[in-house]
């Protein structure tokens, strides 16, 4: 069920502290962690606490959580001092788009430069 902690999810593993990850915030809500294969030299995911397959589905549930992640993406951005230079946000939305994990996500990239349209 939506916004239940999910046993086979490991996004709901690491918010619950069940399975380590290198935590960067954490907040009521939210935890911010650094990818594991980072793209950039700046790469975290912030996640909400709640499970929710994707960002359409958390958007239309919980959008005062989507503003959370934004928050709590700003504030990743301005502690790895990327803030001033630019970084980007990106929900991978669908297998389609890339996503892997289908627990909704946030990545954070910054620390060098992006190309548009991305690949």
């Amino acid at each position: 069920m939506a916004g239940e902690p999910q046993a086979d999810c490991l996004f709901c593993k690491i918010a619950a502290g069940e399975v380590p990850a290198t935590i960067v915030r954490e907040t009521e809500t939210t935890v911010a962690f650094r990818d594991i294969n980072p793209q950039a030299p700046t790469h975290v995911l912030v996640i909400p606490k709640a499970h929710y397959p994707d960002a359409g589905t958390l958007a239309a549930a919980e959008p005062t959580v989507v503003a959370d992640i934004l928050r709590e993406a700003a504030e990743v951005a301005a502690e790895d001092k990327v803030d001033g230079t630019g970084f980007r946000v990106v929900f991978n939305t669908g297998p389609g788009a890339g996503q892997t994990v289908f627990h909704a996500h946030l990545h954070v990239l910054g620390g060098r430069g992006f190309n548009w349209p991305p690949g």
